[in-house]
């Protein structure tokens, strides 16, 4: 049995000694339980080294990886600790102790650096969505999706912080291109609820968006947003980009209504969330001709939903890369 042991030096200041969220994060990084990794204190914090270690070996550990928590290799790092484990050694000659460099120079120390200088600098709007943008562009590779699909992408991850829908993502071939078109063709935009139509972008274009949700009173059959996007579809004549972020029900009807349809100057964006129908009706939705954007997940909703239409606005009307705005 493996445990770990991370050594700080303490501090008299009570609150500096609370290091638990570097346990919780370094158990999720490592995929191990919380109960494998111990803190311990060469001063004034509780337990201390030796304390640590004889907890750590009652609880039946074989190998302790011992981790000085210090930036540099200064005497704590290279005499006091390691003669501490030299004595445990001596008296527990069968259990393996290993202890590793301090933290040392790093790269991402660099950057964590920069982070708190501009923490406390005063960020713009735009200044804050470029530097999420920027750590979006860090931590994944997007290389295999053209420029427009990385940059609906991109919205969507930035509105979610989620990082699945990189690979969750399904675009038909024309979507992008046709919902572009359409949009600077003034069609409007079909939602099935009121959050989605705050949430779209107000300064860009002239497009209407359309939500008949507040007109459909609850009945006995169907949702009210299947109704409302069913009577939608029937009463304007305008419909070019049709948004669905939250219900699965409202989606399989705009499914049913507009796949046998011969003129395919619209396109469909399929976001609802759920463990009910949600997946299935996004499938539902890729297995149809006509242009659509999509994911292949039980995630969806208003945020990812306005993220992709607001993606699209950007991309007919905007100026260069696009700018988030809610």
């Amino acid at each position: 049995m493996e445990k770990i042991l991370i050594v700080l030096h303490g501090s008299p200041r009570k609150e500096a000694n609370n290091w638990n969220p570097l346990i919780k994060s370094l158990a999720y990084s490592l995929k191990i339980s919380e109960r494998d990794i111990k803190l311990a204190f060469l001063q004034f914090g509780k337990p201390s080294i030796e304390e640590a270690l004889k907890c750590l070996l009652e609880e039946g550990a074989s190998r302790i990886v011992v981790h000085p928590f210090f930036l540099t290799a200064g005497q704590h790092v290279t005499k006091d600790i390691p003669s501490i484990l030299a004595e445990f050694q001596k008296k527990f000659p069968k259990k393996e102790f290993i202890y590793t460099e301090p933290l040392g120079f790093h790269e991402k120390l660099a950057e964590i650096v920069k982070e708190r200088i501009e923490e406390k600098i005063k960020l713009s709007g735009k200044e804050i969505e470029e530097k999420s943008f920027e750590i979006i562009e860090r931590e994944i590779d997007l290389s295999k999706f053209s420029k427009e699909e990385k940059v609906i992408i991109k919205r969507v991850i930035h509105a979610t912080a989620d990082f699945e829908f990189k690979d969750s993502m399904v675009f038909h071939p024309e979507a992008i291109s046709q919902a572009i078109s359409l949009l600077r063709a003034g069609r409007d935009i079909l939602v099935d609820v009121e959050m989605i139509r705050a949430g779209i972008n107000k300064r860009f274009g002239k497009n209407r968006v359309i939500c008949y949700l507040s007109e459909i009173e609850e009945t006995g059959e169907g949702t009210r947003t299947e109704k409302a996007i069913e009577k939608a579809l029937s009463d304007e004549k305008n419909i070019g980009l049709i948004a669905i972020g939250n219900s699965p029900t409202a989606l399989l009807k705009a499914i049913e209504i507009l796949k046998d349809r011969k003129e395919r100057d619209f396109v469909v964006i399929g976001m609802p969330v759920g463990f009910v129908k949600a997946l299935e009706s996004k499938i539902y939705l890729s297995s149809q001709s006509f242009p659509f954007i999509t994911n292949f997940s039980r995630k969806g909703g208003t945020p990812a939903c306005v993220a992709i239409v607001n993606a699209l606005l950007h991309l007919a009307f905007g100026q260069g890369e696009v700018r988030y705005s809610a």
